[in-house]
């Protein structure tokens, strides 16, 4: 058996949208799984789509995300040039050399002309196709017109009798009517490919032994099977993966602006997780084993994992399992990362460490670190209804009470640190007699103005310095009075 050969093919038209992604990925795990090579190759021949920095973005996509190539353009290899613009020449010889073997023609059809064919089979109801009106040409024809310099197309010829059935790894084997086949333009008049003839050439000359796409293609690959036989290629293993879906149902697309890779990371969210979590959208591994180093991804995948069904996207498993990956850093690793979420949520001089101990186990995805710490720069107003707690048995009255009580003692201290106003106000508890919540929660929501906070009392006043804490307690009283 040859060794295995996978391709990832983007286009350069903007950022790395999620389903890109996960078909990078996929192909990585298999070739990897199965020792063999992985091929990055830039398909930019839709020069109207090509977006300014999108190749850099690639690169620098795959170099985070681990997803390292063997061969591509950057790195090189034996069957380069590996960005179709800089391979037109292959193009143009293999459209010629697929007319004399009469797997395509020359089409001398003018724009009005197929307008007008179109707009015809639209009022008949029928699917519009090419009718195949230069399919017929003789050779004197053809030769005559190429002599006169007329603009052509070189289309696929495809026998309308019988069928052509392929088979693909994920969905079985699947048979389609000939006659319902397009014969589409495979080399434009201004000597471009489509996507639908470069593809093909490509992994046949770069040896490409699976190719892993969406579904969408589905519908296209009886014809790029076509182009294989009329050249007597070998056909490559299929792996059409079914989409990824929003919950309303609808397909994630660039088009409508779905999350990219970069609006991930810019979220907070860690490279690694990212990759566990696209790994699983339409990939099971069986048993109960979700998070996933890539060596791990490499050791179990395989392609009777892949579903058939649209995976659904859902970013509360995606920070569930950033959320997994937080915690297994260790704190300093948390600090260095969390640094610049710190930085963004406070302006103020605050000691990183206790932060990072506060926000360790509290941090889903480090976007919420600003959120979370939002009321240490300026205490936010806030409504007394928050000194209801049903649980704490707190209510405006007997919260002011409680500030009333807190506020003499803490200004007391000489030493202000966790451990010294915990006792302190352990003390102040036991002294009243009361349950810790009914002194505890009206102290929390004085010095933070919210209802969830990273961290107790305790740890709040410590972080806050002592003057911040008795003047918002100070607030506090004077709000409830």
């Amino acid at each position: 058996m040859s060794k295995a050969r996978t391709r990832f093919a983007p286009s350069p038209t903007g950022y790395m949208h999620i389903g890109n992604l996960r078909t990078a990925l996929y192909a990585y795990l298999l070739t990897k799984n199965l020792g063999g090579d992985y091929i990055l190759r830039i398909e930019d021949t839709d020069q109207e789509r090509y977006v300014e920095g999108a190749v850099d973005l690639i690169y620098r996509t795959m170099k985070e995300t681990g997803l390292k190539h063997d061969e591509g353009p950057d790195v090189g290899g034996d069957y380069g040039p590996y960005i179709q613009s800089e391979r037109m020449g292959i193009y143009k010889e293999y459209a010629e050399k697929l007319v004399e073997l009469g797997g395509a023609y020359y089409c001398f059809c003018g724009k009005e002309r197929l307008e007008e064919m179109k707009e015809e089979q639209a009022k008949k109801g029928l699917v519009p196709k090419y009718d195949g009106h230069c399919r017929n040409l003789s050779k004197e024809e053809i030769q005559a017109k190429l002599d006169a310099g007329e603009p052509y197309v070189i289309r696929q010829k495809i026998d309308p009798r019988g069928t052509t059935t392929f088979e693909d790894a994920v969905f079985g084997s699947i048979t389609v009517e000939n006659s319902s086949l397009d014969e589409n333009v495979l080399l434009k008049s201004d000597g471009l490919p489509t996507y639908n003839f470069a593809n093909v050439v490509d992994d046949h000359l770069m040896k490409i032994t699976h190719v892993i796409r969406g579904n969408e293609y589905l519908s296209s690959t009886p014809k790029y099977n076509l182009l294989y036989n009329s050249f007597g290629w070998e056909i490559p293993t299929y792996v059409h993966v079914s989409p990824i879906i929003k919950e309303s149902g609808k397909k994630l697309s660039k088009r409508e602006g779905d999350a990219s890779y970069e609006d991930f990371t810019n979220k907070g969210y860690l490279k690694d997780a990212i990759i566990n979590y696209i790994a699983l959208l339409g990939w099971s591994p069986g048993g109960e084993q979700e998070i996933f180093t890539m060596d791990e991804l490499i050791e179990h995948f395989s392609i009777s994992g892949i579903s058939k069904s649209p995976a659904v996207f859902d970013e509360k498993k995606l920070a569930w399992i950033n959320g997994e990956y937080i915690r297994k850093l260790s704190m300093e690793e948390f600090e260095e990362l969390a640094k610049p979420w710190f930085e963004k949520a406070i302006k103020k001089e605050v000691d990183y460490k206790k932060l990072a101990i506060l926000m360790h186990d509290r941090t889903e995805k480090f976007i919420d670190i600003v959120e979370q710490l939002d009321f240490i720069d300026e205490l936010p107003d806030y409504d007394i209804d928050l000194y209801n707690h049903k649980k704490m048995k707190t209510n405006p009255e007997n919260s002011l009470e409680s500030l009333k009580a807190a506020l003499p003692v803490l200004e007391a201290l000489n030493e202000w640190n966790e451990e010294s106003i915990h006792n302190t106000l352990f003390e102040l508890i036991e002294k009243l007699g009361v349950k810790n919540g009914l002194i505890l929660w009206p102290v929390r929501v004085a010095l933070s103005g919210k209802s969830f906070t990273p961290g107790g009392a305790i740890e709040i006043a410590d972080l806050l310095g002592k003057e911040e804490s008795i003047e918002r307690i100070k607030k506090g009283i004077e709000k409830l009075s």
